[in-house]
C-alpha cells in the first residue's frame, strides 16, 4: 500500500510549481521589455579612428596631396571634405589639428569669382565663416584650407588647389 500525501505537502507542492511559473514569467517580459527598449534606442558610431561630434565622424589625413585627390581619398571612404557649419564644429576640429600643417576643407571657389561652394552642395554662408583676416585675398587661390597662425589662432585661407596640403574628412555617423 503506497502512503497517502499529507493535504499541507500538496499545497507546498502546488505553491512550489505556482511559484515557478510566475518566476518564469516575470522573467521572460523583463528581458521582452529589455529587447524593446533596446530596440527602440538609436546606436551610433564612428569607425575607427574617426572621432565623434555631434551628428558626425571626423577623420585627420596626414597625407599631403592636392585638393582633388583629398576629395577623391574622402569619397572612397563615404565621406567629403569636412564642411563646417558653426562655431562649435569648428573649435571641436582645431583641437584635433597641429599647429605647423595646414588642412584642406570642402570648400573652394572654382571659377575664381569669390563664388565659395561646399563639397555637400551645402550653401555658403558668409555669416559662419572663419576667415583669417585679409582672406581670402587671392583669385587664383580656388580652394580653401584651415591653418594657425601665430596672431590670430586658427582660420581659414585660399590656397592654391593642386598644392598638397592635409585633409579632414567628415561623413554622418552610422546609426544601428
Amino acid at each position: 500500500m503506497v502512503p497517502e500525501e499529507e493535504p499541507q505537502d500538496r499545497e507546498k507542492g502546488f505553491w512550489w510549481f505556482q511559484l515557478k511559473v510566475w518566476s518564469v514569467a516575470v522573467v521572460s517580459i523583463l528581458l521582452l521589455s529589455v529587447c524593446f527598449t533596446v530596440s527602440c534606442v538609436d546606436w551610433s558610431c564612428c569607425p575607427t579612428p574617426w572621432t565623434s561630434f555631434q551628428s558626425s565622424c571626423y577623420f585627420i589625413s596626414t597625407v599631403m596631396q592636392s585638393w582633388t585627390k583629398s576629395q577623391k581619398n574622402c569619397s572612397v571612404m563615404g565621406a567629403d571634405l569636412v564642411v563646417i557649419n558653426t562655431k562649435e564644429e569648428q573649435d571641436f576640429i582645431i583641437q584635433n589639428l597641429k599647429r605647423n600643417s595646414s588642412y584642406f576643407l570642402g570648400l573652394s571657389d572654382p571659377e575664381g569669382r569669390r563664388h565659395w561652394q561646399w563639397v555637400d552642395q551645402t550653401p555658403y554662408n558668409e555669416n559662419v565663416t572663419f576667415w583669417h583676416r585679409g582672406e581670402p585675398n587671392n583669385l587664383d587661390e580656388r580652394c580653401a584650407i584651415i591653418n594657425f597662425r601665430s596672431l590670430e589662432e586658427w582660420g581659414w585661407n585660399d590656397v592654391h588647389c593642386h598644392v598638397p596640403q592635409k585633409s579632414i574628412c567628415k561623413m554622418k555617423k552610422i546609426y544601428i
